[in-house]
């Protein structure tokens, strides 16, 4: 007797077993973490990672095989992308944020937006510093007084880094 497999079920086995393999692999490469992985109902596998250290082609293409030679093209039909998060990529997870320091960051919270540098960051949050030329307190003209705030991970709506050229 044949049972069929419900296409739905087939697509959370599918997801399951790439999740498992991708598990798998970033626990060989303990610098390397995870930022998003999807897998839609046509099977497309997309995966974007980070590292601490940053993600080269070899990290990727080794994360690709990990995942792609374990998987039975005769049983699944299903293409697989792996990248790495972008420098334009939002910062996601906290554990992205200590290799970005001494750069240029803009940061949307719910009432604010900061530009500033990413001069420290802790288990729950981060610091931005920067410059602001502000009215003198006394007499006309401005000065340049340096500023600084301290934002917590759960505060931050978005972050992204400033490219400069």
């Amino acid at each position: 007797m044949t049972y069929a497999i419900c296409p739905q079920k087939m697509t959370g086995m599918f997801k399951n077993e790439v999740k498992a393999l991708l598990e798998a692999a970033l626990d060989e490469d303990t610098s390397l973490f995870l930022i998003d992985f999807t897998v839609a109902a046509d099977n497309s596998i997309k995966v974007v990672l980070d590292g601490d250290e940053g993600v080269s082609l070899e990290d990727c293409m080794k994360v690709s095989r990990a995942i792609e030679h374990n998987l039975d093209r005769d049983v699944y039909d299903f293409s697989l992308e792996v990248t790495s998060a972008g420098a334009s990529s939002p910062l996601i997870t906290p554990r992205q944020y200590p290799k970005n320091i001494g750069r240029k960051l803009k940061v949307k919270t719910e009432t604010n937006t900061f530009e500033g540098q990413l001069t420290a960051t802790n288990d729950t949050g981060i610091v931005l510093e920067w410059k602001a030329r502000e009215p003198k307190p006394i007499g006309k003209g401005k000065v340049t007084v340096q500023k600084k705030v301290e934002i917590k991970y759960g505060d931050i709506n978005e972050a992204k880094v400033i490219v400069t050229i």
